[in-house]
């Protein structure tokens, strides 16, 4: 599709951080660190092509924007990436590993942008694996 078409880079520069914290960590342990400008479809590709195939959009709706995957391992967005679908355990501490998540496992998010003389942050989210009942 014609609008489709990317003339130029055109995502936010936004830099996401995912940490893992084991149930036995005090701290979680960096996991990825990767950027919103990776994405392959842009923000304004995805509103365009929603509203196009007939997809009534409305102030405060949300797109999400799934993997967000940039070209290095370290940038690796998701961890069936990051553990290459298990292959490659990620070392934690103390010896523990994960190549997938276990019960008692968080996962805290961070994201910001900043530029010359300016920093905004969106926050903090953690989750916590629970056992299924």
């Amino acid at each position: 599709m014609p609008y489709l078409a990317k003339a130029k880079p055109n995502n936010y520069d936004l830099e996401l951080e995912v940490g893992l914290r084991a149930a036995s960590m005090r701290r979680p342990l960096r996991i990825c660190n990767t950027n919103f400008k990776y994405m392959y479809w842009s923000s304004v590709q995805q509103l365009v092509h929603h509203a196009a195939c007939g997809c009534a959009m409305n102030v405060g709706d949300l797109l999400g924007s799934g993997t967000i995957s940039g070209p290095e391992k370290t940038q690796r967005g998701s961890l069936l990436e990051i553990s290459w679908n298990g292959t490659e355990p990620i070392e934690l501490e103390d010896g523990i590993t994960r190549t997938f998540l276990e019960d008692g496992d968080s996962l805290v998010m961070r994201g910001w942008c900043q530029g010359d003389g300016y920093r905004v942050g969106f926050g903090e989210v953690e989750g916590t694996i629970l056992p299924a009942e």
